[in-house]
């Protein structure tokens, strides 16, 4: 039985997550021996804790994508394990550049929801109203950027689209 790609797009993120998820939880780990220099790095300043945030989780992450789909696997460990690789329109593979728009147009909704949620939880001068509309805008982007694949028919995600990118599958390519 084939499986229709975007659940094998749906699969390979879940595997990359199991990824993030491991490296959140060495994160944790080092965390409470790092405490004291830590604390106040997330405890002042809202633009010091996004930042530090960004630092040390989102850049991170953003690399492992950026880097892996620029690679001559041409994906993640999700998408490799399941045979999907991004490529541009012409099937090369996509330049670091390329996947550096590609994997900040996935990572904009992210850095938005941090950017409001630091503001709430510290003092700031950004008005609460405006904190929970960023916050409402980060919901309805994820909702599209879920629905998207499933709107058109090269089932392209909105960071493709804007890339200029594409998900191929290489299974049948391969004999598998």
């Amino acid at each position: 039985m084939l499986i229709p790609q975007y659940r094998l797009r749906l699969f390979a993120l879940f595997i990359d997550y199991l990824v993030i998820a491991a490296y959140g939880v060495c994160l944790v780990l080092l965390s409470f021996l790092l405490r004291p220099v830590l604390t106040p790095l997330f405890s002042g300043s809202p633009v010091i804790a996004e930042l530090t945030g960004a630092m040390f989780i989102t850049l991170p992450v953003m690399l492992y994508f950026v880097v892996s789909e620029a690679s001559p696997s041409m994906g993640t460990i999700g998408k490799r394990k399941l045979k999907l690789q991004v490529v541009h329109a012409d099937g090369r593979r996509i330049s670091p550049l390329t996947s550096i728009v590609r994997s900040s147009v996935k990572f904009i909704p992210w850095e938005a929801a941090h950017y409001a949620i630091w503001r709430l939880r510290l003092p700031t001068d950004v008005p609460e109203t405006v904190l929970m509309v960023i916050l409402i805008s980060v919901n309805v982007a994820m909702i599209l950027y879920l629905v998207c694949p499933l709107t058109n028919k090269k089932r392209k995600a909105v960071h493709d689209w804007v890339a200029g990118t594409y998900v191929v599958c290489r299974r049948d390519e391969k004999g598998l």
